[in-house]
């Protein structure tokens, strides 16, 4: 019997050592850019091949890179992309994050849309990856950033999927998108921190911002879009909340001779503020939605 336990005890330790042997590994990485010293986690998978693709995922306030969203890493090893997490940096109310101009980072000079933009170029160089392949996904702070950098510099990447993310009235009054681009959204209904019908009197502090819907369709109204399907998917679960997925089509190309440019909200029925993990197979959909305009 104490032989038998130690064979299997034995086994189960020769397991262990060859998944960690042979799993990929997040490795954190360092550049400076505007006189800091900025960092960010490389996810590489073991099947990634020859000028794959890149995706970026940006944090949320007061979040962190390290560990972050690890699903994402799945399905970076499923579809063999690189996956790059930079870290936010700490602003004047010491929270880590992206500088989209809330009322407490006035003042703030950080430029996070050069960064990011400085980053891929920094990545896609280290890795050998695809320079037209690079999408961007980012949850709360992280989507507003997929906003801003969709309205500053669409070109920068291919597709956008913020989550739960907002368009603050600043961006919407004062910036006008240079071009259409692919962008869908995840957002609940129910949300306190991102909510889904704005907040055009900064009740919440984080600045005015528009309501989703209206965001969302800033971006199909751009694309040219000319319909809307909407459809309620199948639940993931019982208990989970319903979903209904707003797709606007007949839009514009992505690039000439390419896809039409595309925009989807993801309407989730009393959903609060998170990736919807629970209600949706999130990070699989954004990738699939970044898949369409791979070149």
């Amino acid at each position: 019997m104490k032989t038998k336990f130690l064979t299997i005890i034995s086994l189960a330790l020769a397991l262990t050592l060859s998944s960690n042997a042979n799993g990929a590994e997040p490795v954190l990485k360092t550049m400076k850019y505007g006189g800091e010293q900025r960092s960010y986690y490389m996810y590489i998978p073991d099947n990634m091949k020859e000028g794959a693709p890149l995706v970026v995922m940006l944090h949320g306030y007061g979040g962190k890179a390290e560990n972050y969203r690890p699903e994402m890493r799945a399905v970076a090893d499923e579809n063999g992309f690189a996956l790059c997490v930079p870290q936010g940096a700490v602003d004047t109310t010491g929270k880590t994050g992206w500088n989209v101009g809330y009322p407490s980072q006035k003042g703030l000079k950080r430029d996070d849309v050069g960064f990011v933009r400085a980053l891929v170029k920094r990545v896609v160089k280290d890795y050998g990856l695809s320079k037209k392949n690079v999408f961007l996904t980012g949850m709360s702070n992280g989507g507003e950033m997929c906003y801003l950098m969709a309205t500053k510099c669409p070109d920068t990447f291919a597709a956008y999927a913020p989550i739960a993310g907002l368009t603050m009235e600043w961006i919407y009054k004062d910036l006008r998108p240079k071009k259409p681009v692919p962008l869908m959204e995840v957002h609940g209904t129910l949300d306190k921190t991102s909510r889904w019908n704005g907040d055009p009197f900064n009740e919440d502090g984080w600045g005015k911002y528009i309501a989703v819907p209206l965001a969302v369709g800033r971006w199909s109204a751009e694309g040219r879009c000319t319909h809307e399907i909407t459809k309620e998917l199948p639940l993931l679960k019982e208990g989970s909340n319903r979903v209904i997925l707003h797709r606007f089509l007949g839009c514009e190309k992505a690039w000439k001779g390419g896809p039409e440019v595309e925009v989807r909200l993801y309407e989730v029925i009393g959903g609060k503020h998170s990736w919807a993990l629970g209600d949706m197979d999130t990070c699989r959909t954004v990738w699939f939605f970044f898949a369409n305009y791979l070149r």
